[in-house]
Order: structure tokens, then sequence, then C-alpha cells
């Protein structure tokens, strides 16, 4: 089992920016992907943004262009830097692990408002 701890959520003003951090303890060595997803009220949860131990990306087109994710193994975190921030990408943002075995464990989540 992997615990996953995300910090960085905020209040922003349309256009600011905020950087979300995930730090992964636990069973870190059956880690290969990890990533962001948020949800919104009323919504499912949606991918925003993953990454592979070996650095590959895949972004949510919503956000393509305006997030970056970044991940550094040894020190089992991965870090969502959100710029020109939407009142739309008002959310919870849950910080993921995907283990090799298909197992996936979450974060509690963290609260992200932009407003507008």
């Amino acid at each position: 089992q992997v615990q996953l701890v995300e910090s960085g959520g905020g209040l922003v003003q349309t256009g600011g920016s905020l950087r979300l951090s995930c730090a992964a303890s636990g069973s870190i060595f059956s880690i290969n992907a990890m990533g962001w997803y948020r949800q919104a009220p009323g919504k499912q949860r949606e991918l925003v943004a993953a990454i592979t131990k070996g650095g590959s990306t895949n972004y949510a087109d919503s956000v393509k262009g305006r997030f970056t994710i970044s991940r550094d193994n040894a020190k089992n975190t991965v870090d969502l830097q959100m710029n020109s921030l939407r009142p739309e990408d008002t959310a919870v943002y849950y910080c993921n692990a995907d283990q090799w075995s298909g197992r996936r464990d979450w974060g509690q989540g963290t609260q992200v408002t932009v407003s507008s």
C-alpha cells in the first residue's frame, strides 16, 4: 500500500498560479505511474495529468499548455505546476499512485479554488 499526502491547494484569482505537491510513502518501490485527478462539485473525477516512472507524461486537453507535471523518483514526490488558472479549474485535486500490480492508491485531496 502507498500513502499519499497532498499540499499546496488554496484560493487564487483567475490567471494566477498554484503548485501542488504530493509525497508518497509506504510501498514506493511498487509505484509505476503517478498523477493528479480532480473532481468538481456534481462532476465525475477526471484525469488532469499523469507521469510514468520513466518520465512520460499525459495531460487532459483542458490543461495542456497551462499545467506541468513533474516527478522526483529519489524523493518520491510528484508536483503539478498550474498556471493561467481559470474558474473551471476549481475542484478538489487528488494525487494518485498506480502500482505495477494494477492497484491504485489515492491521497485525501486538496481544494483549489479559482475566483473570477
